[in-house]
């Protein structure tokens, strides 16, 4: 499993999401994630059809799309998708 977060500087929400995630990923050091800058990636804005910010895309094994997640969301949302993936 791997999870994608979108968002951008001017982002009042991706400022909030931030230190929520932080905490996740130095509590599972095992979850890799990645982070994109929709205005230094944009072509990933299209890819994954992203409307809205900040979005955490969940993906499979196989880099295909299984859940995602959009606005500020609890650390307990968080943790439930990622163990609710963690096994699969």
């Amino acid at each position: 499993m791997k999870v994608l977060k979108f968002g951008a500087i001017w982002c009042p929400g991706c400022l909030v999401m931030r230190p929520r995630w932080q905490k996740i990923e130095e509590q599972n050091e095992w979850l890799v994630t990645e982070y994109f800058d929709i205005d230094e990636f944009p072509e990933m804005k299209e890819k994954y059809r992203l409307q809205e910010y900040p979005t955490f895309i969940w993906l499979d094994q196989n880099d295909q799309e299984i859940d995602r997640l959009t606005g500020e969301v609890s650390e307990e949302e968080i943790l439930d998708l990622i163990n609710k993936y963690k096994e699969k």
